[in-house]
């Protein structure tokens, strides 16, 4: 919070600068008018800041801590790697959900604008994919951030694999439109059954089988978590 316009601010700006130039420039292009596009853009845009903001937060913490000496004061404390673990993991999903919340109240005002409800029709769903997404996420920048040994290798990790999964997850447009082998290649994005599962809580529309994203986003945060547990407690990259 002491530096809320970068962590808070900042992507909520983003996501409202995203809605703005999107809705201007292609909303009317699209079948259904801007209201349904409107509708259909809003739910992506708030899981782009969970996936964003929780990944930011663990990963510059951790690096920062490295970078400034200061990680030796998370390091010396009698906790253990579980409790390393919870309170890192704690942090970049407290962030995410603060942004995607944050976030959701401002771009309401285009929904109402538009005439479009935004009342989540699948609760559970908003609620599981919102929280694995920011789990997610928060381990993924938990290992990139002791992995990287600068700002810069961070930035790799950002700017090549994150960004780019995210934006090619469905988040501003609809697979259906797409040709049969890239609709196969979407799949296989894990990011995009976390947005197209978020949407469906806000929607009740799905484009992919939701017991498969259930599963396979369960599958992924469970091996995330047991890789997070065994760098925190072997100290790699931490310790030396």
């Amino acid at each position: 919070m002491r530096v809320w316009p970068q962590t808070l601010l900042a992507p909520i700006v983003s996501n409202l600068l995203y809605m703005t130039v999107f809705v201007l420039a292609f909303a009317e292009m699209r079948g259904g008018g801007s209201g349904a596009f409107i509708a259909f853009l809003i739910p992506g845009l708030i899981m782009l800041g969970i996936l964003n903001n929780a990944s930011s937060n663990t990963s510059s913490s951790i690096m920062t801590g490295k970078l400034m000496g200061s990680i030796i004061d998370v390091l010396m404390p009698p906790l253990s790697h579980v409790e390393m673990a919870i309170a890192y993991i704690g942090g970049g999903m407290t962030r995410g959900i603060f942004v995607a919340i944050v976030t959701a109240i401002g771009l309401s005002l285009f929904a109402i604008y538009a005439g479009q409800s935004m009342w989540p029709a699948q609760w559970w769903a908003l609620f599981y994919f919102g929280l694995s997404a920011a789990m997610m996420m928060s381990m993924v920048g938990i290992l990139s951030g002791i992995w990287a040994e600068k700002f810069d290798q961070l930035a790799v990790v950002n700017q090549f694999i994150i960004l780019p999964l995210s934006f090619l997850s469905g988040t501003f447009y609809s697979i259906e439109g797409l040709p049969a082998g890239l609709q196969a290649v979407m799949r296989a994005n894990p990011l995009f059954y976390l947005i197209d599962g978020f949407r469906y809580g806000f929607s009740g529309v799905a484009e992919s089988n939701l017991m498969i994203g259930v599963i396979l986003i369960a599958v992924i945060n469970i091996i995330l978590l047991i890789i997070v547990l065994r760098v925190l407690k072997t100290g790699w990259r931490l310790k030396a």
